[in-house]
């Protein structure tokens, strides 16, 4: 499905279980990220949550593990609307990305949805791919504008735990930073000089404010490990 390039709440699926994430889909959030690189999902939890969306109405995205064709394409292929690529150093990586998300002539992706018998439609009825890279190391860092200006890339996505280790840096300290040059504005930057959409993970309602506050309109909340804890909170306090 075409992804909103306006501000966007999202929710993060570490848990790995199929109902739950599919379930993520109709609780308010504009889209959903499945998590196979430090989550507990792996091929066939995302293949089955997947094959339960009855609509389409919610964005579902997959970080896949590692910026590999075959990983990206395994995702695409089993219905996600995109994906959010890790550890990309440079631009050459994240024009990787691109092709491996894309069919040719435009990327090297192959052919092979693995939609249910009948539903595959052709070629031609294949949604554009979303394609997302993360910015998580001082090197993406500082090729920001340059990878933003990937042909058909449409997202950088910040980690902002890893971004933070790498920059020797606490988390809350990078966050909270917002001076022109610090790296949170630089990277918001680079996406409205190339047009694309400003990504980050938030993990927390609080975080996730500050974010929005930098210029970050694509911002994973919270995650469903989280939203466990908040409910049983909730119903144990009104008890």
């Amino acid at each position: 499905m075409p992804v909103s390039s306006g501000a966007m709440a999202g929710v993060w699926s570490v848990l790995g279980e199929v109902r739950t994430t599919a379930e993520l889909q109709h609780l308010g959030f504009a889209w959903v990220g499945i998590d196979a690189q430090h989550g507990h999902h792996d091929d066939r939890s995302i293949r089955e949550a997947l094959a339960l969306r009855r609509e389409r109405r919610t964005t579902v995205v997959v970080r896949v593990a590692a910026n590999e064709p075959m990983l990206i394409g395994r995702a695409l292929d089993a219905g996600a609307d995109g994906v959010i690529v890790p550890l990309v150093q440079d631009a050459k990586d994240a024009a990787r990305a691109v092709e491996a998300a894309h069919y040719p002539p435009r990327g090297v992706r192959s052919w092979g949805p693995l939609a249910r018998p009948g539903e595959q439609g052709g070629l031609e009825n294949q949604p554009r791919p979303h394609c997302a890279v993360m910015i998580e190391t001082a090197s993406a860092l500082h090729q920001a504008d340059e990878i933003a200006r990937i042909p058909d890339l449409d997202q950088l996505f910040v980690g902002p735990f890893d971004l933070s280790i790498a920059l020797g840096r606490e988390v809350d300290d990078l966050l909270g930073d917002f001076s022109e040059d610090a790296p949170l504005p630089t990277v918001v930057r680079a996406c409205r000089a190339a047009g694309i959409t400003a990504g980050a993970f938030a993990g927390s309602a609080d975080r996730a404010k500050v974010l929005r506050r930098h210029g970050f309109t694509w911002v994973a909340v919270t995650t469903d490990a989280a939203l466990l804890r908040l409910g049983a909170a909730a119903s144990v306090a009104d008890w």
